[in-house]
């Protein structure tokens, strides 16, 4: 990757899991997400994507920009657990039932720090309502430092088929001082556990912290080839400690800098490339066999805040727990940040909604703009005016179009433009949020603060 592009184009942009940025979100309320929920019953795309936010932490990561919170006692996240159940039956109520789901995932915090017989009754109580599409998706994000072999079995027998396990980096020394617990079992006793089952397994693995160079990160990336996950995600770690303040702790040990962080990309990329996985969006990569793979080559990859999906599983998302956003076609709403007060509000039949925010048919063009090219690296104007019933100009209307900016990018080796496609060229790749970023109205004149790409 040539410096100059680096220099160029490694500004502070939002990530793009949604449009708009969380940021942006304004004070909401439950009145107003009910609406939304109600209207989401009649949305384009109809499936059910259910989230389940579990918040708690054994030990809280430093480079961490999840809601997370030390463990609680077993009464208190007993408590939690019941109030996750009372906020289902709140929010079901609103919904139609002959609506099937196609995805459920479980984030935080760490969910495998909540007791295995916890999460199944919660997937038993959501498949009790609702039929579900054919191999939906019931995926969970692991910590595999505190698994016991039975827990893995136990994960498997309450229904999960897909595992993200969060190796983070096979190198004990960076999980040292990151304050990351290292694995109970082998990562090849795990891998056994979970394939006899037919599950599909993930890896996930973070670039840019510190002790990491580019060296050490392609032996773990190697060692994870070798172990031969269905997907590997490579995820940038993002510097926000005005957010998160903990972050500071890893500033003081010392982050890589922007050049080695892309040397570590394109060193892991070129070993997964080697090893016969193909890439996927900004950060994932997936077998031939995997779904996605399929999806990236007919441009039809989407993504919400659970990650990639194909639109087989794409759905409406209705967000349960603390902190949980909801992601409907007209609208996010975010539950409360304070766990007491969820608590207490949804088992008096409250729910907790705090900040969201409406789209204006302008920002749901624009929302599936930047979706597309943020998923696909592609966006054939045609194709999309139709797919949202539209001309080619109320498209490029409702966005911030702005050609000569684009045939810079596009002079510098970033993008390619046709009379009627945009493309990111392989070298502009790490650069897509830049590029989203252009045609972003709302990125015109902002004060918001943002990590950069790299």
């Amino acid at each position: 990757m040539k410096q100059e592009l680096i220099d160029k184009y490694n500004v502070s942009v939002p990530r793009y899991t949604s449009y708009p940025p969380a940021n942006f979100f304004r004070t909401f309320t439950e009145e107003e997400y009910l609406q939304d929920v109600e209207l989401s019953n009649k949305a384009r795309n109809n499936n059910l994507s259910f989230y389940f936010h579990m918040p708690y932490c054994r030990r809280l990561c430093h480079y961490c920009g999840c809601n997370s919170y030390p463990m609680q006692k077993e009464a208190q996240v007993r408590e939690y657990v019941d109030a996750l159940h009372k906020e289902i039956d709140l929010v079901v109520a609103h919904l139609d039932r002959n609506r099937r789901i196609s995805q459920i995932h479980y984030g935080g915090g760490s969910p495998t720090a909540m007791p295995v017989s916890a999460l199944k009754e919660l997937n038993e109580h959501l498949l009790s309502l609702f039929d579900t599409i054919a191999k939906p998706e019931i995926a969970i994000e692991c910590h595999p430092g505190y698994l016991t072999k039975e827990d893995w079995q136990g994960l498997v027998e309450a229904r999960f088929n897909r595992f993200s396990i969060g190796v983070q980096d096979f190198n004990l020394e960076v999980l040292k001082l990151v304050n990351r617990t290292p694995s109970e079992l082998p990562m090849e006793d795990i891998m056994q556990i979970l394939r006899s089952s037919g599950a599909s397994i993930n890896m996930d693995f973070l670039f840019g912290l510190p002790l990491q160079t580019a060296d050490s990160f392609q032996h773990t990336i190697e060692k994870a080839a070798e172990l031969h996950p269905d997907r590997v995600t490579t995820f940038s770690y993002g510097h926000c400690p005005w957010i998160f303040k903990r972050q500071m702790i890893l500033e003081k040990a010392g982050l890589p800098s922007a050049d080695e962080k892309a040397l570590m990309f394109q060193r892991a990329k070129e070993v997964l490339h080697a090893a016969g996985y193909q890439s996927v969006g900004l950060d994932h990569f997936v077998l031939p066999s995997d779904e996605l793979a399929e999806a990236v080559t007919t441009h039809r990859l989407h993504r919400n805040f659970q990650g990639y999906c194909t639109r087989r599983t794409t759905g409406q998302v209705y967000a349960f727990g603390v902190t949980g956003i909801s992601q409907l076609e007209t609208a996010y709403a975010q539950n409360t940040k304070s766990i007491e007060e969820y608590v207490s509000d949804v088992l008096a039949g409250k729910l907790t909604i705090r900040k969201g925010y409406q789209l204006t048919q302008q920002e749901q063009i624009a929302r599936e703009v930047i979706e597309t090219l943020m998923c696909n690296y592609h966006i054939d104007w045609t194709q999309l005016a139709e797919e949202l019933s539209l001309t080619v100009d109320e498209v490029k209307a409702a966005i911030h179009y702005d050609e000569p900016r684009l045939r810079e990018m596009e002079a510098d080796g970033i993008l390619h433009l046709t009379t009627n496609t945009l493309e990111m060229t392989g070298e502009g790749n790490p650069f897509v949020r830049t590029v989203a970023a252009t045609l972003d109205p709302m990125m015109v004149n902002t004060d918001k603060k943002f990590s950069k790409p790299i």
